[in-house]
């Protein structure tokens, strides 16, 4: 068993500055956009542990354990500063065809400066790496009609990262490229839109735990997720509104030195399905009183990249009672409504996150 005294602060600094100019030329509309962003951010960690502490029973836990001896681990501040400069056009070839079509350029420069780094072998004082990257992107929608839109759509990402490598050295930008594909349909005279989408998404260097010390992070070659999003959404009847989804997702590692390839990604299920509908009541002296139901369902997981064990899938039920009239609304959530126990992430077979229980949370809202 082991224990920990962390202690993690950052500071960050964004500005973003975006300029939107209108235009034709002849019959082509355009909306171009010129923006500049910058961020600095400084992230510190500091932590001793001990290992030498008894097993605890975490649904009959015993506190009366002696005081943990600490020995260093961490002690660490870096800086990641980023310049991104971007420029992106909208043209509209009359009602039926519009095309996106931009990109953008960054610049990422990180200082890791190392005071303990007692888990790494020789690590390095200080160390400053630089990159920079181009991320275009294109999207096309075409409108058959007022209620039916297809789309298509291609991107590219680029980002620092930031966390507790096996070396001083620190890690690599991750990069990824999406493409996409849906169609969206309104129906009801507008009150009811539903969407299906299909996607292909591949990203490198991704973060994750080191299957030999879950306390540092190493980056994986490549990983693919592929998959299928269905969306309704809209007010089916005066006053009831319904948000349903589903997600299917093909999500596996396809290039590593690390882990095998054909594992698939922790934390993501294959099957995933939401349904969250409130009534209003419309008239009466009990109009502006309503109820909510929501109901989550998250398909069985890996619990790591080795898919040594794996999280059970799980059933949440939420409600919601909420009262509006004129500027006021009192409103009382329920999450988690039968109290049921389960895992929301794991990233080792010792690091594994439970969600809350029943839980209540009550507002009161005033607009003037």
């Amino acid at each position: 068993m082991e224990s920990y005294d962390r202690g993690y602060s950052y500071d960050n600094y964004f500005g973003q500055i975006d300029l939107l100019g209108k235009f034709k030329t002849g019959s082509v509309s355009h909306q171009l956009l010129i923006g500049f962003d910058f961020n600095d951010f400084t992230d510190t960690y500091k932590a001793v542990f001990d290992t030498n502490l008894p097993l605890l029973d975490i649904r009959n836990p015993n506190y009366d354990v002696p005081e943990p001896t600490y020995r260093p681990s961490f002690d660490f501040e870096n800086r990641v500063r980023s310049y991104g400069l971007y420029l992106q056009d909208q043209i509209a070839f009359g009602k039926n065809i519009k095309l996106l079509i931009g990109g953008r350029y960054d610049w990422v420069s990180s200082k890791l400066s190392t005071l303990d780094y007692s888990l790494i072998e020789n690590p390095a004082n200080e160390s400053m790496s630089e990159d920079a990257a181009f991320s275009p992107r294109i999207g096309v929608v075409y409108q058959p009609n007022d209620t039916i839109s297809l789309y298509a759509s291609y991107s590219s990402s680029f980002r620092a990262q930031s966390g507790f490598a096996a070396s001083a050295l620190g890690f690599e930008p991750t990069r990824g490229t999406q493409y996409e594909v849906g169609v969206k349909a309104d129906w009801l005279k507008g009150k009811l839109s539903t969407t299906l989408a299909a996607y292909r998404l591949t990203r490198t260097n991704v973060l994750t735990t080191d299957p030999n010390n879950p306390l540092i992070s190493i980056q994986t070659g490549e990983q693919r997720s592929q998959g299928i999003e269905v969306d309704i959404a809209g007010e089916v009847l005066p006053g009831w509104k319904v948000i349903a989804s589903y997600a299917y997702t093909d999500a596996e590692i396809t290039k590593d030195k690390t882990f095998p390839v054909g594992n698939r990604l922790n934390n993501v299920p294959e099957n995933q399905v939401s349904l969250w509908t409130t009534y209003e009541i419309q008239t009466g002296s009990l109009k502006g009183l309503g109820f909510g139901l929501g109901l989550f369902y998250v398909g069985e997981r890996q619990g790591d990249l080795e898919n040594s064990f794996q999280l059970k899938d799980y059933l949440r039920t939420d409600a919601l009672l909420f009262y509006g009239r004129d500027r006021l609304r009192v409103a009382l959530n329920v999450r988690n409504l039968f109290g049921i126990d389960y895992v929301t992430n794991a990233y080792s077979p010792t690091s594994i996150l439970r969600d809350a229980p029943f839980t209540i949370t009550g507002s009161i809202s005033y607009e003037f």
